[in-house]
């Protein structure tokens, strides 16, 4: 019997195309991030769109309401996404975009093209949000542990290169027409959405979404297609008993759905704190400032250093080549250095080129704040290399098979409401207070390293069960999560279903089905 195949692939050459499509998306999310940098006080876009003209605060509204569609999106995922599963959503997430943009590049001088082009925005904001909540979780769970950390560090590396290509298709489109030069970057992005969309019509749902609705059938062959095994393979049968544990482990088996409820609670599995941890990750990742430099470098170079529109812009773009060179750098050392290191590095990176940046500009001269250039370069190398693709990883991975789709959406639901934050008063702070706006990121920066230092357990090279029983070592215990993760060896599969019954992960699912029952019995009694 042959191995089953999608797309006419299986083992390595589909993971290869699941992890191809997914990337798409976020390349989509990098390039929506880029593309308004350049069109926000372009002339032509300022001319229809008059409120933006020379008003930082309008500019900071129009930019970030995307982030406020991205949340909703999120939300709809917490409330949603269990019930469609990651193929559907993506899919769904992917047709939004594709609208949004319809309604954006279609605003016209004689209808009211502010709020149409609001609204459109908001709309493709939407459908990133779904996207950017279910992608990791679908790459998490398809991936072998060995490559899992690397796949959705390209993930997330690969926004770097979404936002370049923006910054450059910008650029390029300021010299057409004035119609070109803000509809057409807009419209590119239709490109990635329709990849996305197709792509995901022909490739698998999730083996551990598929076996926790109880499709049995659907997730074997999943398992088997995506390691090239066929469907009666000792290996393919091992894979499925390791997940059917996790899932039973988690309290999940049987159930249709997870209550949000769950996210909160602790107990040997530690929900509420892993959800933490990934929220943490992505709310830092948003208030350490790098959408102040991704969204406005070129109004950086223009109100801080005193550029030309033109060389902002074309200095924007050759930031943005450094963005992405250094996004890739994570991509060879992820599994190596592993998590805590690589966000404790890319943190003080982060604060030291705010440090440099605030210190150049405070004497307020051109050639002081040419030093402050080279603080936002280092700054964008520093965050690619760490905190750009991290954040994405951590919560996917960190969070059980019981709550990792809810718990994922409420990370990504931190990244949109302080991506909004920090988008809308960027300007306002440049404006206002200058050079204390770096200062404040500074700060902000340096206030991360011990929350990381004392709380961040390493996952790295750790099967998404095996993480499972970091939590209930530490429970168990008594000891911190950190350490934990750093005293357990490394487990087979087959260790990680003894550490299971060691910690009574099983014994404690099979206590609660136990009480739930009574309770059901109980009621029934009440009834009668």
């Amino acid at each position: 019997m042959a191995p089953p195949t999608f797309m006419g692939l299986t083992g390595r050459p589909l993971s290869l195309m699941v992890s191809t499509v997914a990337t798409t998306g976020f390349v989509l999310f990098g390039y929506d991030q880029g593309v308004m940098s350049g069109i926000i006080t372009a002339p032509a876009f300022n001319d229809l769109f008059t409120a933006t003209k020379g008003n930082s605060t309008m500019q900071g509204f129009v930019t970030a309401i995307y982030e406020i569609g991205c949340l909703f999106g999120a939300i709809f995922i917490l409330s949603f996404g269990d019930f469609l599963g990651r193929r559907r959503a993506m899919m769904m997430g992917g047709s939004i975009m594709i609208l949004g943009v319809i309604i954006q590049v279609t605003s016209e001088r004689n209808s009211t093209p502010l709020a149409q082009f609001i609204i459109g925005r908001t709309i493709t904001g939407v459908g990133n949000g779904i996207n950017t909540s279910t992608i990791p979780t679908y790459q998490a769970e398809c991936s072998r542990t060995s490559n899992r950390g690397l796949l959705i560090c390209i993930e997330g590396g690969v926004i770097a290169f979404g936002t370049l290509v923006a910054y450059w298709i910008d650029y390029g489109a300021s010299y057409g027409s004035p119609n070109l030069s803000w509809r057409f970057p807009i419209a590119f992005q239709i490109v990635f959405a329709l990849i996305l969309v197709f792509g995901m019509i022909w490739l698998p749902e999730s083996p551990r979404w598929l076996l926790t609705r109880e499709r049995y059938e659907e997730g074997e062959t999943v398992i088997a297609a995506l390691r090239g095994l066929e469907l009666d393979d000792k290996e393919t049968q091992l894979q499925r008993q390791i997940i059917m544990d996790s899932i039973r482990a988690s309290g999940y088996a049987g159930r249709k759905g997870t209550p949000l409820k769950a996210v909160f609670s602790g107990g040997k599995t530690q929900h509420f704190r892993r959800m933490m941890l990934g929220v943490s990750s992505q709310f830092m990742q948003q208030v350490g400032g790098c959408n102040a430099v991704i969204y406005y470098f070129p109004i950086l170079f223009e109100q801080s250093i005193h550029q030309s529109h033109n060389i902002s812009l074309l200095l924007g773009g050759v930031n943005m080549i450094v963005y992405a060179i250094f996004a890739t750098v994570s991509w060879f050392i992820i599994e190596r250095v592993g998590r805590r290191k690589l966000f404790l590095w890319g943190t003080v990176g982060q604060c030291l080129s705010m440090v440099l940046v605030f210190s150049c500009l405070i004497p307020g001269t051109t050639t002081a704040a040419k030093g402050a250039a080279v603080g936002l370069f280092t700054y964008i190398a520093s965050f690619g290399a760490s905190w750009l693709p991290l954040p994405w990883l951590y919560p996917a991975e960190i969070n059980p098979i019981k709550t990792r789709q809810k718990a994922n959406a409420l990370s990504t639901c931190s990244n949109w409401l302080f991506n909004f934050l920090i988008v809308m008063i960027t300007p306002i702070m440049i404006t206002n207070i200058h050079w204390g706006t770096y200062l404040f990121f500074a700060v902000v920066n340096a206030c991360f390293l011990p929350v990381i230092y004392f709380t961040y357990p390493e996952t790295a090279r750790r099967s998404l069960e095996e993480i499972d029983i970091v939590f209930a070592k530490g429970y168990c215990e008594n000891i911190g999560y950190v350490r934990a993760a750093r005293e357990l060896e490394f487990l087979t599969d087959e260790g990680v279903d003894g550490k299971a019954r060691e910690y009574g992960l099983v014994e404690e699912v099979r206590a609660e089905k136990q009480a739930e029952k009574l309770g059901v019995l109980m009621e029934v009694e009440k009834g009668e």
